[in-house]
């Protein structure tokens, strides 16, 4: 195994910290035109490049968990420190929190869905992609000096964010839970399909899924409240982990830069320990997470609207109740 030095440590987590960050930005833009080959968009068919889906779900998610506890056993951004640090029970409290959401994510919740669509070999491999990554970095964060300084005196912020990271992890289970019920109750007719009506539609191949237009709390207002309310955890997570990563320079300077594409490309172009110093990894999680997944919502929210025409609820928004 390679060891590296603390120098190089911090070299490969600036690096990855950048280059996370901006090719999640790069990326997202595509994804308002191409439709990611997995759920209501998987592909149909028989192919050596579509793999099961409930399967391909567990091997890329569960990347996550295990790199964020090898990272954050490791301590790497703590190599050359003089004392050994010891996790304050803040620290073990986000870290419980990540595993918690990831334990759901990448075992209860595939366990407990009655059927998933075929994925694109694609997707699971960028999700692996993704998962190592974040994984490492969040637990790298999570275990630093910087980590430890911050919670040398836990401010109310942790537990301000703590509330929201736990109403939002309960509101993605409850209304995952409303999506599941659909592909229940689905299941329990005879043929192993819901008949037509205003309201539903069924694919009549094996290899799709049943889909219905769900109702009940958020989605009285938008069409993903599970994807809102994923935000609004990992949001609350972050808060309680870091400090804001923008001040009033710091938004001053990003309004010079970004009219610039020459002082921008200088940015992008700038050595990793350079790159947004104030960004730490729980909050280029939630930055991914946004720009990745809003153009998903949008995409399934047209989707809806094309698959059930008149039946699809008008006043709904996409993701974000009463604004969009």
């Amino acid at each position: 195994m390679i060891k590296l030095s603390p120098h190089e440590v911090r070299i490969l987590y600036d690096a990855c910290r950048k280059w996370f960050t901006i090719v999640s930005i790069i990326v997202a833009p595509a994804l308002f035109i191409i439709n990611a080959p997995f759920g209501r968009f998987a592909l149909n068919g028989k192919s050596v490049l579509l793999l099961d889906g409930r399967k391909s779900w567990i091997a890329m998610e569960i990347v996550s968990p295990l790199m964020f506890i090898l990272s954050f056993l490791e301590s790497p951004l703590s190599r050359g420190e003089p004392v050994s640090l010891e996790p304050s029970l803040a620290q073990y409290i986000l870290a419980a929190a990540y595993l918690i959401h990831y334990s759901n994510r990448a075992i209860i919740s595939p366990l407990r869905t009655p059927s998933r669509s075929q994925s694109h070999i694609i997707v699971p491999i960028a999700g692996v992609l993704f998962n190592v990554l974040n994984g490492s970095l969040i637990g790298s964060y999570l275990s630093s000096p910087a980590a430890f300084a911050n919670f040398s005196h836990v401010r109310p912020t942790f537990y301000v964010g703590l509330s929201l990271w736990a109403i939002g992890f309960a509101g993605n289970i409850i209304h995952d839970e409303i999506l599941l019920n659909i592909r229940r109750k689905a299941k329990t007719k005879p043929d192993g399909k819901a008949t037509r009506t205003s309201n539903e539609f069924a694919e009549t191949k094996k290899t799709s899924e049943h889909y219905a237009i769900p109702y009940g709390l958020l989605y009285k207002y938008v069409s993903f409240p599970n994807y809102f309310c994923e935000w609004v955890e990992w949001f609350g997570f972050a808060f309680a982990a870091s400090p804001f990563p923008i001040n009033a320079s710091v938004l001053g300077f990003s309004v010079k830069v970004l009219p610039s594409p020459s002082t921008f490309l200088a940015f992008i172009c700038a050595p990793p320990s350079l790159f947004a110093p104030r960004l730490t990894p729980p909050w280029i999680f939630l930055l991914n997470e946004l720009v990745l997944m809003l153009p998903r919502a949008y995409k399934g929210h047209l989707w809806y609207k094309e698959r059930f025409g008149d039946s699809y609820p008008k006043e709904r928004k996409v993701v974000v109740p009463f604004v969009w």
